[in-house]
Order: C-alpha cells, then sequence, then structure tokens
C-alpha cells in the first residue's frame, strides 16, 4: 500500500489493517495548504518503480492535479480513494463515493468544531 501523504494515511492504515498488509509507505506531494488552495504541486517524496503490484491510497480526488501527478510516477498502481469529485474521478480506478465538484468534505481527522491552526504553523522557519 501506497498512501499519498497527508490525506491517504488514514485511509491506508485502516486498508491496511483491514487486509493485513504490514508495509505502508507513502509519496508526499504537497499542492497547496490550509491557507492558500493554489499554487505549484511540490513532490516531497517519491517512490521507485512505475506502481505495479501497489494500491495507492487518497482520501479524495479533486480537481485531479495531484492525481495526476501520482499517475505520471506511478502509472501501474491501481488508484483508490475514498471521494471522488467529476473533475478528477477518470484518473482513478476505484473509489467509494462520487460527490459534486462543488462540495467541501470535512474528514474527522482533519477537523475540530472550531479551526485550529497546526502548531507548526506558529514556530519561525
Amino acid at each position: 500500500i501506497i498512501a499519498i501523504s497527508r490525506g491517504g494515511l488514514v485511509p491506508a492504515a485502516i486498508i491496511a489493517r483491514e487486509l493485513d498488509i504490514h508495509l505502508v509507505d507513502t509519496i508526499c506531494i504537497s499542492s497547496y495548504d490550509w491557507k492558500d488552495k493554489k499554487g505549484e504541486a511540490e513532490i516531497l517524496k517519491t517512490i521507485d518503480g512505475d506502481g505495479q503490484g501497489f494500491v495507492l491510497i487518497d482520501d479524495l480526488v479533486d480537481t485531479g492535479r495531484t492525481a495526476h501527478l501520482v499517475r505520471e510516477i506511478l502509472p501501474k498502481a491501481h488508484f483508490a480513494t475514498v471521494y471522488a469529485k467529476p473533475a478528477g474521478r477518470p484518473l482513478v480506478d476505484t473509489f467509494i463515493t462520487e460527490v459534486s465538484q462543488d462540495t467541501w468534505i470535512l474528514f474527522p481527522w482533519d477537523t475540530e468544531s472550531q479551526f485550529v491552526t497546526p502548531i507548526a504553523d506558529g514556530r519561525e522557519r
């Protein structure tokens, strides 16, 4: 299993547990932060190979920008997401639920009843 960090980490852990898989790797792509939802996608960590024999997990395929980049890196991986929006749906092999393009999804591992700035944003860089 390869999780797309960070959104795919929790779904990948759940799938790994259910399938009794003990090896989960990550591909790390930074496409935006919570303040600025635009910007260039940056590959922070990649995986060797073409993806053959791997399941690639993410929480959501939205515009398809991240999915397209990951598909270029791992073209033979089976790509699965929890949610798929119409613009990115053709880029994944499996998804659980399709939602409209304008739907904003709040994942339980990424929300609080009131937004709290990540601790890392308060430190000097």
